[in-house]
């Protein structure tokens, strides 16, 4: 009888990100590999780098030259938040990426020692495979919407239901115009949108060169939609494309662009501009559970899906708190928000950069 074969070895090392044979073999296995996002994709990584200056890396578990699951992650660090292993920065899903529960508990295992050797108090995984132990699991503070993409344009509409299909409906009465595009002219029409945004909501607005970073890296998985009213820039989306789904992700609107229903034609606009690129399903992204955003998305159809994030701490330290709902920042969201918006726009990306 023969004897029964040794299983192979599991390796775990650093991926070299500055090499391009590295790079496109661990895109490819993301890629390939069912879970896979855009925030585990070596480009995501080096796009937050190049954006915000925290620097990425990723961990690559193999067994017998061929690769068994990955951690992609940035090292975050800022003055004011700590410094945080993230995965992924900036993302709202990344995490562990694997084949198998020894996997994840390796590559876990691996991260907090990196955390402990680069004194790193925190670190967040966001979404992916959960490695249990003594990582802390949050399953009911954020939700995910997905749902497939209709026929043709018409049918998107009536997909949508009544009352916000009605929104819809009284915006493209409006005098609305679409402009998409990846280029400079699209971001310089986006950012001042999407800083003034952000601004409303009291929150520091991320760098321009990280979307200029996003941009360039992704290639024509990226682009911007543009809603215009009279020729004057009123909502603006930068989406994500990725296996046939389109992600708006970093999105909003003037103030008038809620008289003009613009970020609800906006939406819908970009499910057609999507379906018509090739895409098959609309992920409108993470909100947190009970917000406006969460019931906004409920409003258009989609079916919340609980997100699960994981935490691990050292020992006798709080997790970081960059939750902008926490207590603690209500009273220093009031006052941003009072900020003028050219003194916000100088001094939020320095603040948004290390938000991670």
């Amino acid at each position: 009888m023969n004897a029964p074969m040794l299983r192979s070895r599991l390796n775990v090392r650093l991926a070299d990100l500055g090499d391009a044979n590295d790079v496109a073999r661990l895109d490819a296995w993301v890629m390939a590999t069912e879970n896979g996002l855009p925030f585990h994709r070596p480009k995501w990584l080096l796009a937050i780098e190049t954006g915000t200056g925290q620097i990425a890396h990723c961990l690559v578990a193999e067994r017998a030259g061929s690769i068994a699951g990955i951690l992609p992650f940035h090292v975050v660090h800022s003055a004011l938040f700590g410094r945080a292993l993230v995965s992924s920065a900036f993302a709202v899903g990344g995490g562990i990426l694997s084949t198998s529960a020894a996997t994840t508990r390796r590559l876990a295992a691996e991260i907090c020692d990196l955390a402990e050797k680069w004194s790193c108090p925190t670190i967040e995984l966001r979404g992916g495979s959960m490695p249990g132990g003594g990582w802390i699991e949050k399953r009911d503070s954020h939700a995910n919407f997905l749902k497939p993409l209709q026929i043709d344009d018409g049918a998107e509409l009536l997909a949508i239901p009544r009352k916000q299909r009605a929104e819809v409906r009284k915006g493209l009465e409006n005098e609305l115009s679409i402009l998409t595009g990846r280029a400079e002219h699209d971001l310089d029409r986006h950012y001042p949108i999407f800083a003034e945004s952000v601004h409303n909501l009291g929150t520091p607005v991320f760098p321009k060169s990280l979307m200029s970073a996003v941009l360039q890296d992704f290639g024509d998985d990226a682009d911007i939609l543009t809603v215009l009213h009279r020729n004057v820039p009123v909502a603006s989306v930068l989406s994500l494309y990725h296996k046939g789904v389109v992600m708006p992700y970093w999105g909003g609107g003037i103030w008038d662009a809620r008289r003009l229903r613009a970020n609800d034609v906006m939406y819908y606009a970009l499910m057609n501009h999507a379906r018509k690129r090739g895409c098959t399903h609309f992920d409108f992204g993470r909100s947190k559970t009970e917000s406006g955003a969460y019931f906004f998305k409920k409003n258009w159809g989609f079916e919340p899906e609980p997100m699960a994030y994981a935490v691990h701490t050292a020992d006798g330290q709080e997790p970081r708190d960059i939750n902008p709902n926490s207590p603690k920042y209500k009273a220093k969201i009031a006052l941003w928000q009072k900020l003028p918006l050219s003194v916000a726009n100088r001094l939020g990306p320095w603040i948004a950069k290390g938000l991670g």
